[in-house]
């Protein structure tokens, strides 16, 4: 029964309060990521000031993965459980993602073409992140589309459950073949390879995208509750 059903009214109280917050958190870890990035952080030796697109490229990279994963999880206990506030979070949580995988795929290309000569290469993690921006527009136009709640339920569902087969691949892609695209340098069960000098800026601005994802998040979802509190409904 607590799964199935929430009160809009109550979460709205808290939620709308929230981004004001956020949005000041973000400012601020904000203007000291870019500061550590653009002026602070060395150079790198062999790619020179352009190195500096990793501070963006790779914070947005990680976001829109880990916002596609969350939204699968949340989508496949929507499916099992029946449960309408699961897809509303997966429903707002999927612009920011799409956002931060647009920027990934632009500030990669910008990155490419200084590194490798070329602006776009049909390298195995640059064409399964470019499946994953298939995946986030298939899913955001499916609530466009489908006019019945609980068929654009099933269907975004189905999307993102079958979508988070690609992550998996985009993650280990650069290890599976043999690719333009760099090994991960950041790693979690092993010892990371970037200098403490470049992790440091890196770990702020992947802080301060974080935060915005939220704000987006927060303002999308305080749409969605503002909608439901329109159609006269005190519970779903």
């Amino acid at each position: 029964m607590m799964l199935n059903s929430f009160e809009p009214s109550k979460i709205f109280a808290i939620t709308s309060r929230a981004p004001k917050y956020v949005l000041f958190l973000f400012i601020i870890v904000l203007s000291i990521g870019l500061t550590e990035a653009l002026f602070l952080s060395p150079e790198d030796y062999k790619q020179s000031h352009s190195v500096r697109i990793m501070y963006v490229h790779v914070p947005s990279a990680w976001i829109s993965l880990g916002i596609f994963s969350l939204i699968a999880f949340l989508s496949l206990f929507s499916f099992i459980f029946k449960n309408k506030n699961f897809s509303l979070i997966s429903k707002s949580l999927a612009p920011s993602g799409f956002l931060f995988n647009i920027i990934a795929l632009v500030t990669g290309a910008i990155w490419g073409k200084p590194t490798w000569g070329t602006w776009w290469a049909w390298d195995a993690r640059i064409t399964s992140m470019l499946i994953l921006a298939l995946f986030y527009s298939m899913y955001l136009l499916s609530w466009k589309i489908f006019r019945n709640e609980k068929q654009a339920t099933k269907i975004t569902s189905i999307i993102a459950i079958l979508g988070v087969i690609n992550i998996p691949i985009i993650k280990f892609s650069v290890d599976w073949w043999s690719t333009l695209h760099q090994t991960s340098s950041v790693k979690i069960l092993s010892t990371t390879s970037i200098h403490i000098s470049m992790l440091i800026p890196l770990a702020i601005m992947t802080a301060a995208f974080t935060l915005f994802s939220i704000l987006i998040f927060l303002m999308k979802y305080n749409t969605e509750l503002i909608k439901i509190k329109n159609k006269g409904l005190d519970r779903l």
